[in-house]
């Protein structure tokens, strides 16, 4: 990793421990040293041990180092330090007393000044986190956008008073910032998502709640009230009276809150409810789920003084991110949907109810639960075409249910897909990547996976390959 990084200098002078090194980690690595620590950087893959020394910090190895020395451990999010069971590394750092800690962590120690907003949720944080920073900037305040999305967080630009951090956290991000203090902290929803990480559900939901641990006096929890684990923590936040807790649905239009019920953006904390926008204006925000998410944009920005007119054409104008209900071409009257960030049932449930004539492709590592959640919408299910390793235990789920076929993988999902939606000629008919599953499997993650889709879908209508009468007419729509 090369390119500009925040110097942290709390601990200049210091030894400080690095565990981890792939992008966040090589990031906090050089920050430290650029601040002048002493860095023990270490990772077990040898790769990535040799990208660390190239960006010149030669690798300690942390197995074998004293643990009497370092005043603390900076540890990558994807590496357990208390679930299923610590990692060796951090279960010395523990033993030795040395405080872990994340990269974020220190963004908030190098970067007093600046204000914090942070995003959470099992699901729809990274395009919250991206819709609040894109209405920032359309708006002109200085904005910096990362943290478990895109740019490692010592990797941004540093920034001052009135500038403004948009942070979007995982559950592991946040047990390990310990003095986040987040001026708009947002929680979307709470199901069911790496509970073997954090020893179960209610881990999981202590993780998440961590976001409005560090507040200031008088800062904005906006929090969604459209699953009982959130509602929870919304009726306990709403009575401290040192925060404005304020409740978001996609749902319901509740008194003190946001809602974007039946696609209708409205304010209701006010004396009188306040109609902002027609949510179904903002094109690359389709579904209930996203209306749940711009309203927690809208209260977040509004938290931070921006007037309605303003959110509202920001919403508008949001141009949506790769991955996520991302529309790639629509071919010979067949639209292709990469939804590969969809790696539980919940996320996959959220697309599904979009679209009214799906051929479905699903599949990859399954996690807890596997598809359950997402029967409501099997009348809108063509076919289903299975791929990876939940390949079997899917096609136990949907036997007698949805039509399917066993493929495999995507390329030969998607060749099976999209021939039988051409034959069949449904109007709004629907390829849509949509796995409910992780991605590991097959690949190294859901982006690669989402960009593997994209191709093929691309190369569908290469000249050539048997649809050039098709292509030439087809309508492209990419975002």
């Amino acid at each position: 990793m090369t390119g500009p990084i925040i110097p942290c200098t709390m601990f200049a002078g210091q030894t400080v421990a690095v565990m981890g090194l792939a992008r966040s980690g090589l990031a906090a690595a050089r920050a430290l040293a650029a601040g002048g620590a002493r860095v023990w950087a270490w990772d077990d893959d040898g790769g990535a041990r040799k990208n660390s020394a190239v960006a010149g910090l030669p690798p300690t190895d942390l197995h074998a180092a004293d643990w009497s020395q370092p005043k603390a451990l900076v540890l990558s999010p994807g590496i357990a330090h208390t679930h299923p069971q610590p990692h060796a590394i951090a279960a010395k750092a523990r033993q030795a007393g040395c405080p872990i800690i994340g990269d974020i962590e220190l963004l908030f120690r190098a970067c007093p000044a600046a204000s914090y907003v942070g995003v959470t949720g099992t699901n729809g944080k990274s395009t919250t986190t991206a819709l609040i920073a894109h209405i920032l900037r359309q708006a002109g305040r200085r904005v910096e956008v990362g943290g478990n999305l895109g740019t490692a967080a010592l990797a941004l630009a540093p920034l001052g008073q009135g500038d403004i951090y948009v942070l979007e956290m995982s559950s592991y991000q946040l047990e390990l910032t310990p003095g986040a203090a987040f001026a708009v902290a947002v929680l979307l929803n709470i199901t069911p998502d790496h509970l073997d990480r954090h020893g179960g559900f209610e881990g999981y939901v202590a993780a998440k709640r961590r976001i409005f641990a560090g507040q200031p006096e008088n800062a904005t929890a906006v929090i969604g009230i459209d699953d009982q684990p959130s509602r929870a923590l919304w009726t306990a936040l709403a009575v401290d009276p040192r925060r404005r807790a304020i409740p978001i649905s996609a749902r319901v239009a509740m008194p003190g809150g946001v809602s974007g019920a039946g696609g209708t953006l409205t304010d209701d904390r006010g004396a009188a409810r306040t109609t902002v926008m027609n949510l179904r204006l903002a094109r690359h925000l389709p579904g209930e789920h996203n209306w749940q998410n711009a309203a927690a944009a809208y209260a977040a920005t509004r938290a931070l003084g921006l007037p309605p007119a303003t959110i509202a054409t920001g919403i508008a104008s949001y141009p949506g991110l790769p991955h996520r209900q991302e529309t790639i071409a629509t071919i010979a009257g067949v639209t292709y949907v990469n939804d590969s960030k969809a790696t539980n049932a919940d996320a996959t449930a959220k697309a599904l109810a979009c679209y009214d004539t799906i051929y479905w492709i699903v599949g990859g590592r399954p996690k807890e639960g596997g598809i359950g959640g997402t029967e409501p919408y099997y009348p809108r299910i063509v076919h289903a075409f299975l791929i990876g390793e939940a390949e079997e235990a899917f096609a136990a789920t949907l036997k007698g249910q949805v039509v399917f076929t066993r493929c495999g993988t995507i390329e030969a999902a998607l060749h099976q897909a999209s021939t039988m939606a051409e034959r069949d000629r449904r109007p709004g008919a629907v390829v849509l990547l949509s796995p409910a599953c992780a991605s590991f499997d097959q690949f190294a993650n859901f982006e690669v996976r989402g960009d593997s889709f994209r191709r093929l879908v691309q190369a569908l209508d290469a000249p050539g390959n048997g649809n050039g009468a098709a292509g030439a007419s087809a309508r492209r729509a990419t975002s």
